[in-house]
């Protein structure tokens, strides 16, 4: 089967967010959203299958990594095979999957010693009780809430909420140059590339439909947020969370606030990972999840170069359905170059 991979773009997601829908996904790579964010970081690209399936490579360098295939439970296997074909006799390399959940795994039923399953620890999402986090009741919540009520008696009636819209963008921008200013230059090139994914979102809000909101202090924006919504299993996805550290309370605020007017019939909260920082590690455990969803990188084993070791399994299935390989049109400049 060929495949026409291409760079996502704004313009695509539209038409791709149906697929996102087709089983239950835990992960924030649940929505459409998460992989636009971190497309040009990851060098995303994409091919639609049938009408049936979206496939989606991370292409950095002369690295390739999947993810697995977007689709039906039950089509899972055979697109999956669709993709490690393409990985192996168009590319040739092993088949390599990232951010893999556990139930997708288990829908691939992947023969014994095919592929290494290597938990990615640092690669959890934490998942919360969406109303637990919109009223902040009880004990565990208490210095939470502790933390909005000084924000509220310190500022009142000088702060304001609401959603951004395109007409916010220069304030935004303005705010993520202090707010990235303020981290220095040791704090990791990833928040470069989170950088740029937001303003690739700012640049196309209209296109993407996506929640954006923030929070003014004395006419300033001083916090904003970013979320997507997972219908199937009613769970908002907060891909961004920024704001103002020096300001008590903002945090919480902003959080509580974005769940309220944006995700009232949110039942989840998936925070994303915290990417191995201890501080994230410790602001994402401060409000209490009630589980941790689990990724997984899959290795393939079994994969031979062309010429070397024993013919493919799939060859001695099928004698004589080998084709003479193709090369990678996006190489040769074909109609799937760029």
């Amino acid at each position: 089967m060929d495949l026409c991979f291409k760079p996502l773009e704004a313009s695509d997601v539209e038409a791709l967010r149906p697929y996102f829908s087709l089983r239950s996904n835990l992960t924030c790579d649940s929505v459409i959203l998460d992989s636009f964010l971190w497309k040009d970081y990851y060098g995303c690209e994409f091919a639609l299958v049938e009408g049936e399936a979206v496939l989606l490579l991370s292409h950095v360098g002369d690295q390739y990594k999947a993810c697995l295939p977007v689709c039906r439970k039950e089509d899972m296997a055979r697109f999956f095979a669709v993709m490690e074909d393409y990985m192996n006799r168009q590319l040739h390399r092993p088949m390599e999957v990232i951010f893999a959940d556990e139930p997708g795994i288990q829908a691939l039923e992947l023969a014994p010693g095919r592929y290494q399953v290597q938990e990615e620890v640092d690669a959890a999402d934490y998942v919360y009780d969406a109303e637990s986090l919109r009223t902040l009741a009880g004990k565990k919540y208490h210095k939470k809430k502790n933390h909005i009520n000084a924000f509220l008696k310190e500022y009142e009636r000088r702060w304001e909420y609401r959603r951004i819209t395109m007409a916010d963008r220069d304030q935004v921008w303005q705010f993520l140059d202090r707010w990235r200013s303020s981290k220095g230059d040791d704090a990791g090139h990833h928040l470069d590339g989170e950088v740029e994914g937001i303003h690739s979102i700012l640049h196309h809000m209209d296109e993407l439909g996506t929640c954006v909101a923030g929070i003014w202090v004395d006419g300033q924006l001083e916090a904003f947020t970013v979320g997507s919504y997972n219908p199937v299993d009613r769970m908002a996805v907060i891909h961004i969370e920024k704001a103002n550290s020096e300001i008590r309370g903002l945090y919480p605020l902003i959080n509580q606030q974005f769940l309220v007017h944006e995700f009232p019939e949110a039942v989840l909260v998936n925070r994303e990972d915290d990417v191995g920082l201890p501080a994230l590690r410790k602001a994402k455990e401060s409000y209490h999840p009630i589980f941790m969803v689990n990724k997984y990188t899959l290795t393939q084993l079994d994969y031979r170069p062309a010429g070397e070791g024993a013919p493919d399994s799939r060859e001695e299935e099928n004698p004589g359905s080998h084709k003479e390989e193709k090369p990678d049109p996006r190489k040769e400049g074909g109609p799937c170059a760029g």
